[in-house]
Parts: structure tokens; sequence; C-alpha cells
């Protein structure tokens, strides 16, 4: 196994995802039983818990009026490993809806209510990710790019789309950049890497058998092989460095949207990572290139 850094693996947690219990239901059958302190810190989570998905321990515990380490301790009696975990496991009890569409979703939801909720489920991931972003494995990417020879970003089906968007961001760097949605493609250029090139697989699941195998043909040159995907995934073990995702969306079952939107905020942070090393040194170029698309445009109608 390469270097693994990242939070929990979603690829496990679709696994059970049927199976595990309904936190919000476990926490109402619970009530009776809990002490003062439990007690208070149930009630903050069931007053509003899309709210303590978003919120600090701290928050959380200002809220409830008790310490931090009771709140640490209320995670752990219902079986999270501390308060991020206990979060993840609440935001997957708030998000069920219509097969192939979204799990925030439900068939009886109007214009009133689903545009909102899929906003609101977005959000939710976006907190999570952030408050969970594996910064040692972050740091290490934005190295192998910044010395990098030449840049692939694979992807398949909607992580293609995802990988095209970090072509566009990356050529910026006065680096070759490439990427491509042909799985035979995919197997030539890392079955010709060498000193210097990275490959960049990115994929929700980790799983998809021909990335995969992409990925352990890369590693048997001498380039170097990051993913964005699932901790513990095939994926992430057939790469040199992984970036760990959980988002808490069933991509077998539901049309991608969180997790999509998530990879793209990560690339986000690496691009931005980039411009950081590059230092002020790059900035006239990247100036260059947005003003070359002045010229393309109308006035704007002030």
């Amino acid at each position: 196994m390469g270097s693994l850094i990242g939070w929990k693996g979603a690829g496990k947690s679709f696994q059970v995802m049927n199976q595990e219990p309904n936190l919000l239901s476990e926490l109402n059958a619970a009530l009776p039983d809990l002490n003062k302190s439990e007690t208070k810190v149930a009630n903050a989570i069931l007053e509003d818990p899309e709210a303590a998905t978003r919120s600090s321990i701290a928050v959380l515990a200002a809220a409830a009026n008790v310490s931090e380490p009771s709140v640490n301790r209320f995670c752990k009696r219902f079986g999270a490993a501390g308060f991020p975990d206990f979060k993840l496991r609440l935001a997957r009890s708030l998000v069920s809806g219509v097969r192939y569409i979204s799990r925030a979703v439900e068939m009886g939801d109007d214009i009133e209510t689903y545009p909102r909720k899929l906003f609101d489920n977005t959000i939710t991931a976006l907190i999570l990710a952030r408050d969970q972003l594996p910064l040692e494995a972050i740091e290490r990417a934005v190295d192998y790019l910044a010395q990098a020879r030449h840049i692939y970003f694979l992807g398949l089906g909607t992580s293609a789309a995802v990988a095209m968007d970090a072509e566009h961001k990356f050529f910026r760097f006065k680096v070759p950049v490439t990427t491509c949605t042909d799985p035979l493609m995919h197997r030539m250029l890392a079955a010709g890497g060498g000193v210097g090139d990275v490959f960049f697989f990115i994929s929700h699941t980790g799983r998809t058998e021909i990335l995969v195998d992409t990925a352990q043909l890369a590693r048997k040159t001498e380039a170097t092989v990051v993913s964005l995907t699932a901790e513990g995934s095939p994926l992430a073990k057939a790469s040199h460095l992984s970036i760990g995702l959980s988002v808490a969306e069933n991509t077998e079952e539901y049309l991608p949207m969180t997790s999509r939107i998530v990879q793209l905020a990560v690339l986000d942070v690496l691009a931005t990572g980039m411009t950081l090393r590059r230092g002020e040194g790059i900035l006239p170029h990247l100036a260059r290139i947005k003003d070359s698309l002045k010229s393309t445009r109308f006035p704007s109608g002030d």
C-alpha cells in the first residue's frame, strides 16, 4: 500500500448504509435513559439536526450548556469514534429520498422544497468535508503536482467531468496537463509513465475496476500515482498517495451530486495550493491568461 491519508472511507459506508440504524431514531429512543448532560446534548441536536451537522463541537457544547468532553462522551455512547464521525452518521440519517435523483429528495417534493433540500444537502456535505479535510495529504499532493513534469487527470463517468475541470485549472501553472475519457487511452498513458509524471485519479467509490487496473499499471513505472477517492478503497490502495473522501451519497443508486461538488472543491484547494507554492512570480502569467479573454466578451451592461 502507498501512503494513505484521509478520513473515513465512503466505500465502507455504502456497504453498510442500508444496515446502519437511523441515528435520529436512536437518539429519540434513548432519551428516557440518558443522564442530565446527555439529555441536554440530545435535545440540542434533535431541535435542529441540520444545524448540528454544521456545528463545531464547541458550538454544540455551548448550545447544550455542557462541556466539550461531555459532547465527545455522548458521541461515543452512540457508537461514534468522536464528534466528526457522529456528524457523518447524523448527516446520513437526514438524507433519504428518490432513487436515481438524489437521496435528499422525496417524490412528493415540489418547487418550494426540493431546490432548498438540494442546496442544504450540498452545503452540509461541503462543511463535513471541510471539517475533516486531510491537510497532510493535501499538502503532499500539492508537492507532487508542483514538481510534476506532466500531470494526467483520469476519471470515468461523472468523475471524468471533474477531471476535465481539473485540466482547466492546472494548465495555467506552466505544466503540461492531459485528461481523457477513453479507458484504453488511460492504460496506454499509464504504461508510458516516467519520472516526473503524476497520474491523478478521481473516483467517488474507488471501486471502478478499469481505473484501479490503470493505477496499478502506472505504479509499475517511475510515475507517481495520486487519487481523490474513498479511503481504504482499491483505488486508494493502488496509489502512492490518496486524498480520502467521505461523502454520504450512494452513487450506485443515486445521481452523483454532492460527491461531485466536494471533489471540485478539493481540486480548488489543490489549485490554490499550487498558486501559493508558485509564489508571486506566477501572477503575471495567470493575469495574461485571464486578460486573453477580455476581447471575446461583450462590454458589461453598466
